[in-house]
């Protein structure tokens, strides 16, 4: 006997759901509670999509189903929070389907690619843009000779919808995008000069390098932004392949402006703990008692430095 997965995306906030797995070892524990949330970003990558439920996760439930009152899976636990109880995520079951097809298939994850780099709205942008809201994704540059390019897409674009799917901010545009198969043409909605204009966008396929260099991720609480820092950078650095994480933007007057943090610099460490992958972050972070500044360990114009950034 096996279980079927159910359709993630049919969760409702404030539905009620089962969490299954071995926490501390206790095998075949049953946990239940609400969805608590969807769509939740929480530092693990720039594919960040999770359910959040307060059914009683813990260690040793990663990996166990979360079901419906159906019985149907729906998501795959994942994490916790490590600054309260009551607070887990799941991996949502639509999601999972996807890359097992793709795992089955061909032996590896693949994922769509439109060539584009964008950042979301504030009411400054979104008044110069001519957008009456603040939702969207504003593109901010297009690859020569990509998929968006092709399609017509230019700087200065606000992207409002994907394959019939409204865009709010940037991270629905590239879940929805990465995870659209290679090769299928979509319609997508963008506001131009206060119009709005469909373009028909051809999906390419993303590589390795691509994602290395154009992935980016928000930490909203820090108001940071970054990336994995490319082979070629890191070469010309002289930092060892895969070690920290390129700040490739910083807002305004955030916590990580306020901590003397620029576009350009390598976050090595947080509180004393090496960064490596944007899943580093939440536990480093969490490291700082109290009100205490974050302390990073950063590398800039080829030398190190530390500097404090406060939490908020």
């Amino acid at each position: 006997p096996f279980t079927e997965f159910g359709d993630s995306d049919a969760l409702r906030v404030g539905d009620w759901v089962v969490a299954i797995g071995n926490p501390f070892g206790l095998s075949h524990t049953v946990t239940a509670g609400i969805v608590s949330a969807k769509g939740r970003v929480i530092g693990q990558g720039p594919y960040d999509n999770f359910i959040q439920t307060d059914a009683s996760v813990n260690q040793g439930n990663s990996g166990g189903p979360l079901f419906n009152t159906r019985g149907e899976v729906v998501g795959i636990n994942t994490a916790i929070s490590a600054r309260g109880a009551g607070i887990g995520f799941a991996i949502p079951a639509n999601m999972a389907k996807k890359l097992i097809d793709q795992l089955r298939e061909t032996g590896s994850v693949v994922r769509g690619f439109l060539g584009i780099r964008i950042q979301n709205l504030n009411p400054q942008l979104a008044k110069r843009f001519g957008v009456s809201k603040t939702e969207g994704a504003l593109v901010s540059n297009v690859n020569q000779d990509s998929p968006a390019s092709r399609a017509g897409v230019k700087r200065g674009d606000v992207i409002i919808e994907f394959d019939g799917k409204r865009v709010r901010m940037t991270g629905d545009l590239v879940r929805r995008v990465v995870n659209t198969a290679v090769g299928k043409s979509v319609k997508m909605k963008v506001l131009r000069d206060g119009r709005e204009v469909t373009l028909a966008v051809k999906v390419g396929k993303l590589s390795e390098e691509q994602a290395a260099s154009t992935t980016g991720a928000s930490s909203h609480k820090l108001g940071v932004e970054l990336r994995p820092v490319p082979p070629g950078r890191a070469k010309e650095l002289g930092l060892p392949a895969g070690q920290g994480l390129l700040v490739a933007g910083v807002e305004p007057d955030s916590p990580a402006a306020r901590g003397g943090i620029r576009s350009g610099d390598v976050i090595l460490e947080i509180n004393g703990q090496a960064i490596s992958a944007m899943g580093d972050l939440s536990a480093a972070l969490a490291k700082t008692k109290g009100d205490e500044d974050h302390l990073f360990y950063l590398h800039r114009d080829k030398s190190n430095l530390y500097t404090s950034v406060p939490k908020g």
